[in-house]
């Protein structure tokens, strides 16, 4: 079923100051290579290149809402570990079908784990190169746990705990190329979880073609 584009610009704001207050210790990390610097290796600054062997490779991942992009990758093109060797490069990248409002999809880590660091990545020429997405996650203990909240529902409502929001779009500037970003707490764990659940978003609503090319996703364990 195809989300709705809607008025998430302002959800987002507002939301974003909620998640800092109820978050105080949550650190998003977002980081960017320019068109003319990016690179297969996907190298940052301070975020890490994505790993082979992370917590995530061998999740379950489930579509829960939204349309994927015939012209992408499946969900399993987030965890697999295979890069993309090119800044438009569809078949490696997981991306929305156009003219929807982005989507929804979880993944069960098999157990509970405590999680030390959650990154994402994406990559591509212009506006479908930065990321917008909340990242709610659940040990599944609660008795309402729901594990596949529809878009219309408030996951908080249903067992499920709001880690972070998260927006790399520039105030100023150009957007595109390698956007990587890892979600980190000051006490070194996100906490214990067995499923995390990632609500994407279109970064522009100018066009059909706001639904970012997602390249990998980590969920590193603590030590």
């Amino acid at each position: 079923m195809k989300r709705k584009i809607s008025l998430w610009g302002f959800a987002f704001a507002v939301l974003s100051v909620l998640t800092l207050t109820a978050n105080a210790q949550i650190k998003i990390t977002a980081e960017h290579n320019t068109v003319a610097t990016a690179t297969k290796a996907f190298n940052f600054k301070t975020v890490p290149p994505p790993a082979r062997d992370d917590a995530a490779a061998k999740a379950k991942l489930q579509l829960v809402d939204g349309d994927l992009d015939p012209n992408g990758a499946d969900l399993n093109a987030l965890t697999d570990g295979v890069l993309p060797d090119d800044e438009d490069e569809p078949a490696k990248n997981l991306f929305f079908n156009a003219g929807t409002g982005g989507g929804r999809f979880s993944m069960d880590l098999g157990s509970t784990i405590e999680i030390a660091r959650v990154n994402t990545y994406s990559w591509h020429p212009n506006t479908r190169g930065p990321q917008v997405y909340k990242l709610w996650a659940s040990d599944g203990t609660d008795p309402k746990f729901n594990s596949a909240p529809k878009g219309d529902s408030d996951p908080t409502t249903c067992g499920w705990k709001l880690i972070a929001v998260v927006d790399t779009r520039a105030k100023q500037g150009d957007d595109g190329g390698q956007h990587g970003v890892s979600l980190t707490d000051a006490s070194g764990s996100l906490g214990k979880y067995r499923y995390l659940l990632f609500d994407f978003y279109v970064t522009e609503t100018g066009d059909d073609f706001g639904n970012t090319f997602y390249s990998e996703i980590d969920v590193v364990a603590k030590k």
